[in-house]
């Protein structure tokens, strides 16, 4: 089936589609040419989602997911909006709805390029300057508030006969500098999680060079790196891709093989110094893990 094409959804393009619904809507929605609003209700979203997804966008659009979530397909990857996030999505982007709940709500605005900011093009925030095409941020209760208060008064001032439009782009500026601080913020978060888990990640390997050939189970790393098995088994994946025992296996097989390949130690010897239960066991966990057995690797 031939993949279709993104339709522009540009905010004039969504002032035509939604001026017949203007009565039913005007409590939840504002726009114009440059600015559009939604306030709560999703109904705005699901009258957009009508004219058939995907939609590629030209201008900045920002929010805050009040309740409820959703699916979207946001860039060729699918993202879950829930409650609590703040949501940015640049020039550029590529939007198609998968599912909305039916309790979502969002509070934001959208801003035409050519909407007029009180700073130059060329300094711009960080997060919106176009590195980012889009983010969406889990935030605390009080950056949630303070996007909520500058989004009230925002709305309260476009609802004015007319209103004035440098303190509407001060607000969307100051706006702007609020997610891009908790952006900025929450990039060094992630860059320091990295850095611990592959600080996590050093040590463990170093730990089964020094001490797999007599401890095999990942409760003993575990323990030595005052961590649970299951945290220390997670962040051993994410940082490597690859479990925190078969690690401990390849490091154990490493061995063993250099012990028949280079050694006259019988695999009895062998499986007792590498402390395993018995020879049987032995053999067993070598072929599965090699597909051969001991005697038959060291014959070739």
């Amino acid at each position: 089936m031939k993949q279709q094409e993104p339709k522009l959804m540009s905010l004039p393009r969504m002032r035509d589609i939604l001026k017949s619904y203007a009565d039913e809507i005007s409590r939840h929605f504002f726009i114009d040419s440059h600015l559009a609003m939604i306030r709560g209700s999703a109904d705005v979203l699901r009258l957009i989602i009508r004219q058939q997804p995907p939609f590629t966008l030209d201008d900045r659009r920002m929010g805050i997911i009040l309740q409820g979530e959703a699916h979207i397909n946001l860039n060729l990857v699918e993202k879950h909006f829930k409650a609590g996030m703040l949501i940015f999505i640049g020039p550029g982007s590529i939007v198609s709805p998968v599912s909305i709940s039916p309790d979502f709500q969002v509070y934001g605005f959208g801003i035409a390029n050519d909407f007029p900011l009180p700073f130059a093009s060329d300094q711009l925030p960080q997060a919106m300057n176009g590195q980012v095409r889009d983010f969406q941020l889990p935030a605390s209760e009080t950056d949630i508030t303070t996007a909520r208060h500058i989004l009230d008064t925002l709305w309260h001032v476009v609802h004015q006969p007319d209103y004035n439009p440098q303190i509407v782009s001060n607000l969307i500026a100051a706006q702007m500098h609020h997610y891009d601080v908790l952006y900025r913020q929450f990039c060094n978060r992630q860059q320091h999680m990295l850095s611990r888990e592959q600080t996590i990640f050093d040590r463990f390997l170093q730990l089964v060079n020094q001490h797999a050939i007599r401890e095999h189970h990942i409760a003993f790393y575990a323990s030595r790196m005052c961590l649970t098995e299951r945290y220390l088994g997670t962040v051993i994946r994410q940082a490597s891709g690859v479990t925190a025992k078969e690690w401990i296996d390849r490091a154990l097989i490493a061995r063993i093989k250099a012990e028949l390949r280079h050694t006259d130690k019988s695999v009895v010897q062998i499986s007792e110094e590498l402390c395993f239960p018995n020879p049987s066991f032995f053999s067993k966990y070598f072929k599965r893990l090699t597909g051969m057995t001991p005697a038959g690797y060291r014959e070739t």
